[in-house]
């Protein structure tokens, strides 16, 4: 029994046809009922119903197929870590973070990785709405910026700063001109934000402000992508709430207005890694999230 002739099992199982499974494969139809039949014999197993126009598992290939999934899942993360660990500084690194750091720490970030490792291949992902946590566990990243902190004792965490959350309106809208923002005062304007029914930590956040205020606001549209939402606002479609970074996207014809409410960004890694990049990465981003806030505007 091999390895191949396991993943050749789980493509059937999950096709349940042969001649796409062969496909898929990029092996002939005929190679791959000769695996199936020597993995069968091999084990003492009848994995497969067949007959000339359908394929089904037995009881027996569905037990199989439920727990072999699982090994070679587990398998296929160990050898991810195994090829990040060998990889080291002239490897490969995934790091996920929140678009609102696009425009200033990630960018610096990116610069200084890039003068003191040079070599280093770097893949970026924004999630909107996925669990950093099991990213990170699963090694689908290997570094990830988020607003909350990873509570799992396989994960560190780690706060880099604290910065403001503003109103963001257009340049000629009547909140530029008052010296405080009474959210009641907000009831009929429209609202462009992330969806209020989300689960990432930012709509958690806008949840928590808006019952804070006792206040409903008029959602016109929905984004999670601050970019968009500026270009909107901009175009006096509306207003929002993002945090201070969208400043640095230097967006024309958009005014930025304290709250007095605040954010945070944390870097979290898996503890114990044996990839030596990532320390190096949280060491930099440490150094450069220390004089954040101070560099604004």
């Amino acid at each position: 029994m091999t390895l191949q002739q396991i993943q050749y099992f789980l493509e059937l199982a999950n096709e349940l046809h042969f001649w796409h499974t062969s496909e898929k494969l990029n092996i002939s139809q005929s190679s791959l009922s000769r695996n199936i039949q020597s993995l069968e014999e091999e084990i003492g197993i009848k994995l497969f119903e067949r007959n000339k126009r359908n394929v089904a598992l037995t009881d027996a290939g569905l037990f199989l197929e439920k727990h072999w999934s699982l090994i070679i899942d587990d398998f296929n993360r160990i050898h991810r870590q195994a090829k990040k660990i060998d990889e080291g500084v002239s490897g490969a690194i995934s790091i996920a973070y929140p678009g609102s750091i696009a425009f200033k720490f990630l960018p610096d970030l990116l610069k200084s990785i890039d003068h003191n490792l040079p070599d280093l291949k770097i893949e970026l992902t924004e999630p909107t709405d996925q669990n950093h946590e099991k990213l990170l566990l699963s090694y689908q990243i290997d570094i990830s910026f988020s607003r909350d902190k990873i509570l799992n004792y396989g994960i560190s965490s780690l706060k880099l700063y604290t910065e403001p959350i503003y109103l963001v309106v257009p340049n000629n809208h009547w909140t530029t001109k008052s010296e405080t923002i009474n959210f009641k005062s907000l009831q009929d304007e429209k609202f462009i934000i992330s969806g209020l029914h989300h689960t990432t930590f930012f709509a958690s956040t806008l949840r928590n402000i808006f019952q804070k205020y006792d206040f409903e606001p008029n959602q016109t549209l929905e984004s999670d992508f601050g970019g968009m939402i500026l270009t909107l606002v901009s175009r006096g479609m509306g207003i929002s709430i993002l945090p201070y970074s969208f400043k640095f996207a230097k967006s024309e014809n958009v005014t930025f207005i304290d709250i007095n409410e605040n954010i945070d960004l944390y870097i979290n890694w898996r503890k114990n890694d044996k990839n030596t990049v990532i320390k190096k990465v949280v060491d930099y981003s440490t150094r450069l999230g220390n004089n954040f806030y101070l560099n604004k505007d």
